[in-house]
């Protein structure tokens, strides 16, 4: 969920989900839910603010530095400084979470792709934690990182899952980079992308292997009480949660179940299911660590071929083309992007 389409507010909870539970929920839930779904007048206001915040954030190259602030259960953004780049850890869990999982996202694009951190131009990586009283979400709004606290009986605390993290980074990397408008199809390959690279870095950060990856995001940040692994699974679209709060996860894996809807901005957290169903297969196709060819042939689409207005079809062509231009035409690599793509039933 994004509050604008030239600079997007990106939440990592969908509307969907806070809807239901605005339906289904009891009182407390329901008010939650509303305050989640409601969009802070407040915090428009702020907009302005963080852009020239942020345009004073950048470092040199090759140097990593995060800020952590409190928010202290309130709308103030940035808020009160916890803790810079370098310096002892906090009592605060979420305070270190929040620091490192934002250096996790940095190393991850820096030595693997050689990006100097989200603006490839050596951008601080801000976060503030504890934004107002136990919020069910966590956004990218253009310029930091915000996280709630979740209400523990939900959702637990968002700056717990570093894929959530690597996630709503990586909505400022397509911000830089493709500008994909958040509406319809464009907007549901800005969340594919998120995704994606969300999925990777956790991998990265665990040394996992495609095979032996959960490919779930989101994993760990429902609680005991919610029926669910996780927000989305890149393997099984549709299969993350199905619970009476929360409902049934609504992703489709392939065209043929594409969602028409005006919700969710034309429905971009739910068929973003069917890229990441994908890229899942061109993952495990090609083997070994996702990160080095897959990831590899998305980052450079990312970077070099995609448009605002780009749609799937041709986020499946311009993945073809840019993985016979990294390995060679009719090579293995574009041969599982092709394969890929038609098993969502996209031809290239």
């Amino acid at each position: 969920m994004c509050e604008s389409l030239s600079q997007p507010v990106c939440f990592i909870v969908p509307p969907h989900i806070h809807e239901h539970i605005a339906r289904h929920g009891n009182e407390k839930q329901k008010d939650l839910a509303f305050r989640a779904l409601t969009r802070s007048a407040f915090f428009r206001g702020q907009r302005e603010l963080l852009t020239t915040f942020a345009a004073l954030g950048t470092t040199p190259t090759g140097v990593k530095r995060r800020t952590i602030y409190d928010a202290n259960n309130g709308l103030t953004v940035p808020g009160k400084l916890l803790r810079g780049e370098g310096e002892t850890k906090s009592k605060d869990v979420a305070v270190n979470e929040a620091y490192d999982a934002s250096g996790a996202t940095y190393d991850f694009y820096q030595s693997v792709f050689q990006r100097n951190s989200i603006d490839d131009r050596g951008m601080r990586l801000d976060s503030t934690v504890h934004y107002r009283k136990a919020f069910n979400n966590a956004f990218w709004n253009g310029q930091q990182m915000v996280y709630g606290d979740g209400d523990g009986q939900i959702f637990q605390r968002f700056t717990k899952c570093i894929d959530v993290i690597g996630h709503e980074l990586t909505h400022g990397v397509t911000q830089f980079e493709a500008g994909l408008v958040y509406q319809d199809q464009p907007g549901a390959l800005n969340e594919h992308f998120s995704d994606v690279f969300g999925s990777l870095l956790k991998q990265f950060t665990r040394k996992q292997t495609a095979k032996k990856a959960d490919w779930l995001i989101g994993e760990g940040l429902l609680t005991s009480n919610i029926k669910g692994v996780a927000l989305r699974s890149l393997k099984d679209p549709g299969t993350a949660y199905n619970d009476s709060l929360l409902g049934k996860d609504p992703q489709p894996a392939h065209m043929k179940n594409f969602v028409k809807t005006t919700a969710d901005s034309g429905g971009v957290h739910i068929n973003s299911g069917i890229p990441n169903k994908a890229f899942y297969e061109v993952a495990v196709a090609l083997g070994g660590n996702a990160w080095e060819k897959a990831g590899n042939i998305w980052y450079r689409t990312l970077v070099d071929k995609i448009q605002p207005q780009s749609q799937f079809k041709d986020c499946a062509q311009f993945t073809f083309e840019v993985a016979g231009t990294l390995y060679g035409a009719n090579g293995p690599e574009q041969k599982a992007v092709k394969q890929a793509w038609a098993k969502v039933g996209i031809s290239v």
